[in-house]
């Protein structure tokens, strides 16, 4: 199971972190142990000051591929979560003024709460999702996915193009405009079609 995450995959995203938009996907990727599920909590790690949360809609991967071709890219997605890409604001900056890869300010433990999943089925419209997240009650993160730079099927074609797909991967696709700093206490709720899915409280 490989957890890909798209990275400035909303115009208003990029304008807000002052960084170009994308011309291709951004992609960078998170180890099984990133995962929280379940509603479990998070719980603030010790090695940084300035977690952010960023909202996601995740897909799920439901049959295997690798060079998948345009018209049949919608064939390989059957599911849709909430997901939350906690990034470590300050550890990132350091590594990016490096040079460096981001992977110690994205994918460490328990950065990826993870809602229970929905069939694209049971959705009005599977290519304009609309999703909120909610920080101790209050919309902090309001997207669409129908404003995607890339969309779902362009990031299977992309994504395939360099790793075979598998069942139960896993894409985190982007978050909109409205990333910002937790806190111990704070309580993030994840919301999907006006649907609740996902508690979160930070330890």
């Amino acid at each position: 199971m490989k957890i890909f995450c798209i990275g400035r995959n909303y115009i208003d995203h990029a304008k807000e972190l002052n960084n170009p938009v994308p011309s291709a996907p951004i992609i960078f990727m998170k180890p099984p142990t990133a995962l929280v599920v379940n509603d479990k909590p998070f719980f603030y790690p010790d090695f940084t000051q300035d977690i952010h949360h960023e909202g996601e809609i995740v897909l799920r991967v439901c049959k295997n591929g690798r060079s998948v071709e345009p018209q049949f890219a919608s064939r390989y997605y059957d599911a849709v979560a909430f997901g939350i890409d906690f990034t470590a604001r300050d550890l990132q900056a350091k590594l990016k003024e490096k040079g460096h890869p981001w992977e110690i300010a994205k994918g460490f433990d328990r950065s990826a709460p993870l809602s229970k999943w929905m069939p694209l089925a049971d959705l009005p419209n599977p290519q304009d999702i609309h999703f909120q997240l909610k920080k101790n009650g209050e919309v902090v993160q309001d997207g669409h996915t129908r404003d995607l730079i890339f969309p779902f099927d362009t990031l299977i074609v992309h994504l395939s193009r360099y790793f075979t797909l598998q069942r139960g991967d896993m894409i985190f696709t982007g978050t909109p405009a409205g990333v910002g700093p937790v806190q111990i206490g704070d309580v993030l709720e994840g919301w999907i079609e006006g649907k609740h899915l996902l508690t979160c409280a930070v330890k």
